[in-house]
């Protein structure tokens, strides 16, 4: 919970002014599991992180700009993840490729929600520079998981545009469709595991399709 009295203006050190940021991303963190994107504002981040607003802005100048730096984290951690064990299992069938890319993406509705944004948001509503930015890193990061995947930089590349449109896809129907209780009539919450089989059903067909075409272009 955040503390009542706010915190010194300006943090001295580079590690307080690391941590100082990384306390405004976890409050605006906090907020957004109860407050929708619009509704939520810098001044509530702001009080979330104890910290007067002006100082707030020392770190980001907008809300889009704090999310975007939000979305770089859980990506880089995503990213991180899914190389690790990559390396550590080494797959080479379709469906030990897939176990991994499902393995890594447990527990990711933040990460998928922070995609939606970036879509609609985010980059349009961001400095150009940091846009651009975001897609170098992006794709620096990426590099890491095309040379750990047992296919041509190509396929590996076409499979995390599925991958990325498949969770961003999901999200959005999750959010948007959520069905209705046959009981109460109102929107039902999403049963366990439901989200990770229809999305399990669709990667396995993604990944076993683009082995396939792989394997043929490889073999001529």
């Amino acid at each position: 919970m955040p503390s009542e009295n706010v915190r010194p203006a300006r943090a001295r050190s580079a590690e307080e002014k690391n941590q100082r940021r990384d306390d405004i991303l976890r409050a605006a963190e906090r907020l957004w599991t109860t407050t929708t994107y619009a509704e939520l504002s810098m001044n509530q981040v702001a009080r979330e992180a104890s910290l007067a607003k002006g100082t707030l802005y020392l770190y980001f100048d907008t809300k889009e700009e704090l999310f975007l730096a939000l979305l770089t984290e859980h990506l880089q951690a995503w990213i991180g993840r899914t190389s690790d064990l990559l390396i550590e299992r080494q797959p080479r069938t379709p469906q030990q490729v897939t176990d991994v890319l499902l393995d890594s993406a447990d527990a990711l509705t933040p990460l998928r929600r922070l995609l939606v944004l970036l879509g609609t948001v985010l980059e349009r509503n961001v400095r150009p520079e940091l846009g651009l930015e975001f897609r170098r890193e992006l794709d620096s990061q990426l590099r890491r998981l095309v040379q750990h995947m047992p296919y041509s930089a190509p396929t590996t590349l076409r499979l995390l545009r599925h991958l990325y449109a498949m969770a961003i896809g999901w999200q959005q129907f999750k959010e948007s469709l959520p069905g209705l209780d046959a009981q109460t009539g109102q929107p039902r919450e999403e049963l366990p595991g439901e989200y990770r089989a229809e999305f399990e059903l669709a990667l396995r067909g993604v990944v076993e399709q683009l082995a396939a075409q792989d394997a043929r272009a490889n073999a001529v």
